[in-house]
């Protein structure tokens, strides 16, 4: 694949990155609690709302909601009452990982990584396999120890979350990506859950050079290992699309494949997110409302296919319903960045496409 370097319109699509990352988290987040918001849960409660086809961030409540509750931060996160993004570590990692390629360049280390957590963020607002880590580190132990000592979340979705950094300040080379999120992700991570943040990295990169989507996702399947549980699941979600089943039953069908992996796990998600990608097509809208209505870690979900789906589009295609209400400003948990400019973000971001690695 052949890198993007400085080419026009790589800032619209870095931009795109970050916008299309935070308005997939917005949008997923209210329902994110995926063994109570299914999917079947989450489309009767757009029906009610007459929201469906979801076109934008979700519904109120109606007054006689009787489904599942709806994350505390729905307040801030539904059509109407969205002013600027709402905190959410989906968005603090992505600030986390700018912060440390703009400090330690490209050759920083994992140990480098885990410095910054316990300098930059708090230790509450680290979940799973993060919140093992960081313990960790603060109890003096170092990588890979971190990942594997007293953690039973080490193939979940936390690393795959951090990952898009590195796609955005590697466009249109995958293999890069994928191997500085490994440095990142091995830090918490094993496994699966490290295959998904090289996977998702790879993702992001090609995003930027390949001609559509499944070209994207062909190209990151060939940075992890083939014969990874990942991997298959992937390959099974392209498989089922190619052959022309409907979105819902190709979800339906994996969701039986992957049973008992647990709504937090990096595979299924990885399933939720690979379908929403090919049966969005491109076209922003559907492809984030189309993984969130696919259930599971749908803040998660919504934030990653939000990301390759603004910077195949670039900001400027974004529909407005998106991003007016972001007010391009960012909420954050990470010292020093609470209240940025999200342009201001993907202009540091900018900045570091076509520095060298080691």
């Amino acid at each position: 694949m052949t890198p993007v370097g400085n080419e026009p319109g790589l800032a619209d699509r870095v931009l795109g990155g970050w916008l299309g990352r935070i308005a997939g988290n917005m949008l997923g987040k209210p329902v994110e609690e995926g063994d109570l918001w299914t999917r079947e849960r989450i489309d009767r409660y757009l029906r009610r709302a007459d929201a469906l086809p979801l076109t934008d961030y979700l519904p109120e409540p109606a007054a006689d909601h009787d489904g599942p509750p709806l994350r505390p931060e729905w307040r801030q996160c539904v059509r109407g009452r969205v002013h600027g993004s709402c905190r959410d570590d989906d968005i603090d990692y992505a600030i986390l990982g700018l912060d440390l390629l703009e400090t330690h360049g490209f050759g920083f280390s994992t140990e480098q990584v885990g410095d910054l957590w316990l300098l930059r963020l708090p230790y509450l607002q680290t979940f799973t396999a993060e919140r093992a880590a960081y313990r960790n580190l603060a109890n003096g132990l170092k990588p890979p120890l971190t990942a594997t000592y007293d953690n039973p979340f080490q193939e979940w979705i936390g690393a795959l979350i951090r990952a898009d950094i590195h796609g955005w300040t590697s466009p249109g080379l995958p293999r890069r990506a994928a191997g500085l999120a490994r440095r990142d992700a091995v830090l918490s991570h094993t496994g699966n859950g490290v295959y998904g943040a090289m996977w998702a990295a790879a993702l992001v990169s090609a995003a930027f050079t390949a001609p559509t989507v499944r070209h994207a996702v062909d190209e990151a399947l060939a940075v992890i290992p083939a014969s990874s549980r990942l991997a298959r699941t992937v390959r099974r979600v392209t498989s089922l699309h190619g052959t022309r089943l409907s979105w819902e039953d190709t979800l339906a069908t994996v969701a039986r494949e992957t049973a008992g992996l647990g709504w937090i796990h990096t595979v299924p998600n990885a399933a939720v997110l690979t379908a929403g990608l090919l049966y969005g097509d491109g076209d922003f809208t559907r492809t984030i409302a189309l993984t969130v209505r696919g259930g599971l870690d749908t803040d998660s979900n919504g934030a990653t296919a939000g990301s390759v789906a603004g910077v195949m589009t670039g900001a400027a295609a974004i529909p407005p319903q998106w991003t007016e209400p972001l007010r391009d400003t960012v909420r954050s948990a990470v010292f020093g960045f609470d209240g940025v400019r999200i342009s201001e973000l993907a202009e540091r971001t900018l900045r570091l496409v076509g520095a060298d690695v080691p």
